[in-house]
């Protein structure tokens, strides 16, 4: 906990806090929004939020209310052409759910041969093959994070 002056505290990093905050898009669509239920509780540091996110509530203070946006950059990164990959029909059945009936927009985890669990939002499926967006889903995205600070320990 910081002191600024002798009657506010300020968020530190590492303050545990009461907060609303909501994450979403500027065009609209909430990711996350605590506003239209109970506050969320929140330790600093232990990546409960991401760090950009974390970054933007040192220094707040008690009842401060504020709206931050992040370019793609600084949020969940641009999109990478790259990381979107053909596989076959036999790859994603050996490494996914085999019984599953998969869908375009479906959010599949895959097995990794080191034992890691990846990510891919399916875009197109055919008989053979299936097509996947490995991209973060919010990648490319500017992100809105509202905030409002009940208490800080």
């Amino acid at each position: 906990m910081t002191k600024s002056d002798k009657n506010t505290t300020c968020v530190s990093s590492s303050s545990y806090l009461t907060l609303n905050y909501r994450i979403g898009l500027p065009e609209g669509g909430d990711l996350v929004n605590t506003f239209e239920d109970k506050p969320a509780t929140l330790l600093m540091g232990t990546g409960q939020l991401s760090p950009i996110l974390e970054d933007a509530l040192l220094g707040l203070t008690t009842g401060e209310r504020k709206v931050f946006e992040f370019p793609p950059e600084k949020a969940y990164g641009v999109r990478n052409p790259d990381l979107v990959k053909q596989i076959s029909l036999q790859t994603l059945r050996e490494n996914s759910s085999a019984e599953e009936d998969y869908q375009a927009g479906d959010m599949i985890e895959f097995n990794a041969p080191n034992g890691a669990k990846y990510s891919g939002t399916l875009l197109a499926i055919d008989e053979q093959t299936a097509t996947f967006d490995f991209n973060h889903p919010l990648a490319g995205k500017t992100i809105q994070f509202e905030v409002e600070i009940i208490g800080i320990l």
